[in-house]
């Protein structure tokens, strides 16, 4: 067929039928949808079949503050160390009556933590006292008696000068005030040793009381009612040395 033919198929012929147009009109659009799915299923096949993956640049936020290096933790091991420590003794041998303190009690300075038997010196306290207040009396005495000696001395000092009393009862009165003299100042002494002797006493009475020499806590308890205690060790182990002990 010659190209003359070709074209005059291809002319439309405008007496034809209206009706042989409508398939054209149909075929029109779909062919135009085909064709746009076509190109969409070629640029868009790389992608769903796992083509080369989009590159993403990711930003990391920042505050502004600069990092603080974390505080340095000391892990260490020990023990707590007193800085006193004391076994508390009595100043004398003696046996235990009471106990005041247990252990864990915290005691202040002072504070009575036991009792010893207090019998014998309360009793040599008293003889003490007795010869004080003997001492006291006799003294007293020897003061009248010089006060006597002394008004005999003037009277007869009165008579000598008038010649009614001899030189030698003069001398007698004088010697007489000067003995009484002399028995003043010791019993004087004697005052004052009887008082000594009142105050020892008194200090070993208080001695059978045991105190607290500084404020703290009681960590052991080392006697018991009825038991022996010295400040120093009798070596048989049936004399304590000590009460308690104390730390502050």
């Amino acid at each position: 067929m010659d190209k003359k033919a070709q074209l005059d198929e291809l002319k439309i012929d405008r007496d034809a039928p209206r009706g042989a147009g409508r398939p054209l009109k149909i075929l029109i659009p779909l062919a135009i949808i085909g064709g746009l799915a076509v190109v969409a299923w070629a640029f868009g096949v790389p992608y769903f079949r796992g083509g080369a993956p989009i590159e993403v640049e990711t930003a990391t936020a920042s505050t502004g503050v600069a990092a603080m290096p974390a505080a340095a933790v000391l892990d260490a091991t020990g023990y707590v160390v007193a800085r006193r420590q004391a076994t508390v003794s009595s100043k004398a041998t003696g046996k235990v009556v009471e106990v005041l303190v247990e252990e864990g009690m915290r005691v202040e300075e002072g504070q009575l933590l036991a009792t010893l038997d207090a019998s014998l010196p309360q009793a040599q306290l008293a003889l003490q006292q007795s010869q004080l207040a003997a001492a006291e009396t006799a003294l007293d005495e020897i003061r009248t008696s010089i006060e006597q000696a002394k008004l005999d001395l003037e009277r007869t000092r009165n008579l000598a000068e008038r010649e009614l009393a001899s030189q030698a009862e003069l001398d007698r009165n004088r010697i007489a005030l000067k003995a009484l003299e002399a028995r003043f100042e010791y019993a004087e002494r004697q005052l004052e040793i009887a008082r000594r002797g009142v105050e020892v006493q008194r200090l070993l009475v208080e001695d059978m009381e045991i105190r607290a020499p500084f404020a703290g806590v009681v960590i052991a308890k080392a006697a018991q009612p009825g038991e022996m205690i010295s400040p120093v060790s009798a070596g048989g182990g049936f004399t304590r040395t000590g009460i308690c002990t104390i730390v502050d």
